[in-house]
């Protein structure tokens, strides 16, 4: 209720509040401060009064010391002095910019203040006027009051700035407000006894409590930082929920210093010493004897048995069972054996030093198994390490989110506590206020106030809309890690194979041409250790330009339609995974058909186009024109094709032609501009395009006639032909673009189609047209 009995000038308990006519007060001394006159009632003040207004202005800068004295200072009474006598030369610099200041807006009766002089609250405080040299204080309050009393003065409301205009009472023209001045006093009284009561003992209470004093605190959160009582503990952190890991202890005692830790001393070893070896001794060699044969123990080897392969005596030639077997010289053949044995002992040798190279590779394998182990290691410790730390620096991060979630949760709560907190004692004091204005018995003073107490309470009961009681924010964290592919990750990381993939092996039995359309099959070599995630296969453009990307995937079949007719074309695929791409195959030429094999398309003709035949066969169920498209588009080349008539009634205007494929197909072919046709009757022709009739030639179709069209991309040109001689001039030049086989008709008409056929040479010469 404080709030409700302070002055909005001077900010202190109202002293003699008046009543304004917005029904807002102001203390009477204050109202003299901030009431400023007009130019009219400005002149009537003496001169010396003029001449210090500058003076005075800069002075009051302070606000006075003694209130009382301040508030005592009225037109009528007694009271204190106010110094008198300031120097002219300090009023100066100021004196300009206050009279600009007093004499703005003077006929609607508004004062501007001027924004150095304020009161606490923000209004502007005027000085009192200075005693003129020479002249007692009471002549100068005497002169200020008759000429703020007979002059033309206005006041504004500090909280609304509301301006009203002083009558000739003066500041005395507006009431008393006695009803407030008992509640300050009562107030007053009140708050000296509370004064006078000894305080608590200081110690630590609990930061949350609503009650007045607080409770002592009991426990401290060490996450929340924050003192709690038991009530408040119970009430405010539960120990469930989010609160459940919290950590609730004691006030902390004062810390107690760490105590040193001792330190530890090494021993150190003593090398041990070797011993040595001594040499051993040789062994003495013994003469060797010659030896003899088994069977004839007096007589030497002399003679070599080939068949038996062993050395014999002769006696063993002569007598025994190698009389007739195959025998050699021994000295010769032991020379021969003993130099096919040498040229054993070479390739043994060669191949006992490739042994040794071996042995000293596998050693340096060896080596490099240690070497590249340790690095591998290494570099498998310092990869775990790196997703350690950016494991650790993300944890940061996430807890960091949970820390300002947490931050921007508090930051909500409280804010809407201190605002709840605000608005409830601005209602409370207002309803304190308005229950002491109640109990007051005086119907004028209740009356004088009642309808403003009335506006305010309903405002304030406006404040608290739907919503205002309700949180903002909710306890839970909306915040959920998901670990699980992490993890998963975590536990599927594994060593890779590091290499590129082998060149793919073109298939060339798969691979073939039909029309303008060509197809490709490749395979992975056997036996490869690097898989492919793909394949790249390349085309080039029919010319020997460069390659160029027609298919990207897995597959290992691929199709590539629209090509030009009559064109040499060169591809090749390469592979590639996470390591990169491998090397490109071989090239293979692929050459398209010399002529163009087509249909008609069921799917982009009329729906009214009846085919049959192998879609080479067309009429239609309606009497209006409906046009039908051929399966192929040509860019390039020169192309040939020819449409029998297989029935025509009625003398029907079918047309021959070529196509976007966007043309409209309800109505005769060449009359948009995405069609260029010939129609014809039984008797005549035209030329058709953008639905313009152009050289109209005799002779016309019938059933059993040939109508050929002849599309030359390489010149440009379009000509029709009616059983082999040419149908007027060329019929259309400058052709350029991709065009497709059209024809338009109507029931009346059925033509057969006949495609893949040379460019005749023995076409006959054109007609002459006609107008």
């Amino acid at each position: 209720m404080e709030e409700e009995l302070k002055c909005p000038v001077c900010g202190s308990l109202f002293r003699e509040p008046i009543i304004l006519p917005c029904s807002h007060n102001v203390c009477l001394p204050c109202a003299r401060t901030i009431a400023v006159q007009t130019p009219d009632g400005e002149q009537h003040l003496p001169p010396p009064l003029l001449l210090s207004r500058g003076a005075a202005v800069a002075a009051a800068a302070a606000p006075p010391p003694d209130q009382d004295a301040a508030a005592g200072a009225t037109c009528g009474g007694a009271g204190a002095s106010t110094a008198g006598g300031l120097g002219g030369g300090a009023a100066a610099g100021g004196d300009h910019a206050d009279k600009l200041s007093l004499y703005s807006e003077t006929d609607s009766g508004y004062g501007s203040y001027t924004p150095s002089l304020k009161s606490p609250n923000g209004v502007r405080v005027l000085p009192m006027v200075p005693a003129p040299p020479g002249s007692s204080a009471a002549a100068a309050r005497g002169a200020a009051c008759s000429s703020l009393c007979s002059s033309s003065s206005s006041i504004t409301c500090p909280q609304c700035h509301r301006s009203a205009s002083l009558d000739h009472r003066g500041l005395r023209g507006f009431q008393r407000n006695r009803l407030l001045e008992g509640i300050v006093q009562r107030y007053q009284q009140g708050r000296g006894v509370a004064a006078g009561a000894s305080a608590a003992p200081a110690v630590a209470i609990c930061q949350l409590c609503d009650r007045t004093p607080p409770e002592p605190a009991a426990t401290l959160c060490e996450q929340c930082d924050v003192l709690y009582c038991a009530t408040c503990q119970l009430k405010c952190h539960p120990s469930r929920g989010p609160f459940a890991k919290h950590r609730l202890v004691q006030p902390p005692p004062p810390p107690t210093p760490p105590e040193a830790s001792p330190t530890s001393v090494g021993t150190s070893t003593t090398p041990s010493a070797g011993g040595c070896r001594s040499p051993g001794g040789a062994g003495a060699s013994v003469p060797r004897k010659f030896p003899t044969c088994p069977e004839h123990e007096m007589e030497n080897y002399s003679m070599y048995c080939v068949s038996c392969r062993s050395p014999v005596c002769y006696l063993c030639l002569e007598e025994g069972r190698h009389s007739k077997h195959e025998v050699k010289p021994l000295g010769a053949t032991w020379k021969q054996h003993k130099a096919q044995l040498s040229q054993a002992l070479n390739g043994v040798s060669d191949k006992a030093k490739e042994a040794k190279e071996f042995l000293v590779q596998l050693k340096n394998i060896l080596q490099q198994i240690q070497e590249n182990g340790l690095d591998y290691e290494a570099c498998l410790v310092a990869q775990c390490d790196a997703l350690g730390d950016a494991l650790t620096r993300q944890k940061a991060k996430l807890l960091t989110k949970v820390t300002k979630e947490r931050e921007h949760k508090l930051k909500m709560v409280w804010d809407q506590i201190n605002h709840c907190t605000l608005k409830l004692r601005q209602s409370t004091g207002l309803m304190e206020y308005c229950l002491e204005v109640i109990k007051e018995d005086d119907p004028s003073g209740f009356l004088q106030i009642s309808d403003a107490l009335i506006k305010r309470v309903q405002v304030s009961q406006e404040q608290w809309v739907k919503g205002a009681l309700e949180p903002k924010v909710s306890a839970e964290f909306d915040l959920t890690l998901d670990s699980e592919p992490l993890l998963q990750a975590i536990h599927q990381l594994d060593f890779v194979q590091m290499k590129l993939p082998p060149v793919p092996l073109l298939q060339l039995e798969k691979c073939c041409t039909r029309n303008n359309s060509v197809t490709l099959a490749w395979r992975t070599p056997p036996f490869t250790y690097s898989p492919a995630d793909g394949y790249i296969l390349e085309l080039d453009d029919g010319d020997g330009g460069q390659f160029r990307e027609v298919y990207v995937g897995k597959e290992t079949l691929c199709t590539i339609d629209g090509l030009h007719f009559n064109s040499t074309y060169n591809a090749r695929v390469k592979a590639f995974n996470s390591s990169g791409v491998g090397p490109y195959s071989k090239t293979v030429v692929l050459q398209t058909s010399d002529v163009a094999w087509f249909t008609f398309d069921p799917n982009s003709g009329h729906r009214d186009i009846i085919l049959s035949n192998d879609n080479q066969t067309a009429t239609c169920s309606s009497y209006d024109d409906r046009v039908v498209l051929g399966t192929a588009a040509f860019s390039k080349g020169v192309h040939y094709w020819e449409l029998h008539v297989d029935r025509y009634d009625n003398h029907p205007d079918p047309a021959f032609g070529v196509a976007r494929a966007s043309v409209v197909k309800d109505m005769m072919l060449g009359k948009d501009d995405k069609a260029w046709a010939m129609y014809v009757d039984n008797n005549r022709s035209w030329f058709l395009h953008c639905n313009s009739h152009t050289n109209r030639t005799e002779g016309g179709v019938y059933k059993g006639a040939t109508v050929g069209v002849l599309l030359d991309l390489n010149k440009h040109t379009l000509t029709f032909f009616i059983n082999g001689q040419q149908q007027g001039p060329t019929a259309f030049s400058h052709v350029d673009g991709v065009f497709m086989p059209a024809v338009s008709l109507n029931r009346n008409v059925q033509v057969t189609l006949h495609s893949g056929l040379e460019v005749p040479t023995t076409l006959g010469r054109p007609k002459p047209s006609g107008n």
